[in-house]
């Protein structure tokens, strides 16, 4: 059985460190902040210009100015700061984000990035400000279904979209297993339902089993 979205978002707020300085990309990486500790244990950054963001708020709570990137409404922790989008941006690429969690169209297995672009003539580019995170951020998680809805798989050996980073991924959470990105090759972390062996089949690509 694969893990919801919920319980998978439940999964990476768990492996992040306290203390950490994290963002959470537009799409179901704002889900993690709903299972992050109370407190000041992990401070949230949105790139539209806050530090010390909270969960979502109840539907009689919501504050219309306190948005995200994706402009979904959230809280704020107490002690919240607010700021320039370009002091946003200036501490996204000046590397003092610990993680950043993306979601993604595409990761190869050497870490390359695609998730602002499909490539498709119809299709509305949208990067946002993944680039920054991708290259600034101390470590890049990425949360995403591990097949598109036609079955393909998402992680592949080469990106056939355009990059949004090289090399830039750390670790992959999805719907059926946990995937590190080592010098080593793609280390299977945890899986969720299924095997090893039947995700090596599914992918097509060398996996190698967490020791």
């Amino acid at each position: 059985m694969s893990m919801g979205r919920q319980e998978l978002a439940a999964v990476v707020a768990r492996d992040i460190p306290e203390g950490s300085y994290v963002n959470l990309g537009i799409g179901i990486p704002t889900l993690v902040g709903n299972y992050l500790p109370p407190g000041d244990a992990v401070i949230l950054h949105t790139e539209n210009g806050m530090l010390g963001m909270g969960p979502a708020p109840e539907p009689d709570q919501v504050d219309p100015d306190l948005i995200n990137a994706g402009k979904q409404p959230v809280t704020e922790r107490p002690g919240a700061a607010y700021f320039h989008h370009a002091d946003s941006f200036a501490m996204m690429r000046g590397g003092h984000l610990d993680v950043c969690v993306l979601g993604a169209f595409q990761v190869s297995a050497r870490g390359d990035l695609a998730n602002w672009h499909t490539g498709a003539p119809d299709a509305i580019p949208a990067v946002g400000g993944a680039m920054d995170l991708a290259i600034g951020a101390k470590q890049v998680f990425v949360m995403m279904d591990l097949l598109t809805r036609d079955g393909t798989p998402k992680i592949v050996a080469d990106c056939t979209y355009p990059l949004t980073g090289v090399g830039c991924v750390d670790r992959i959470y999805t719907d059926r297993a946990v995937f590190d990105i080592t010098p080593d090759g793609l280390v299977v972390r945890e899986t969720f339902g299924t095997t090893v062996d039947e995700l090596r089949e599914l992918l097509g690509l060398d996996l190698k089993e967490q020791r």
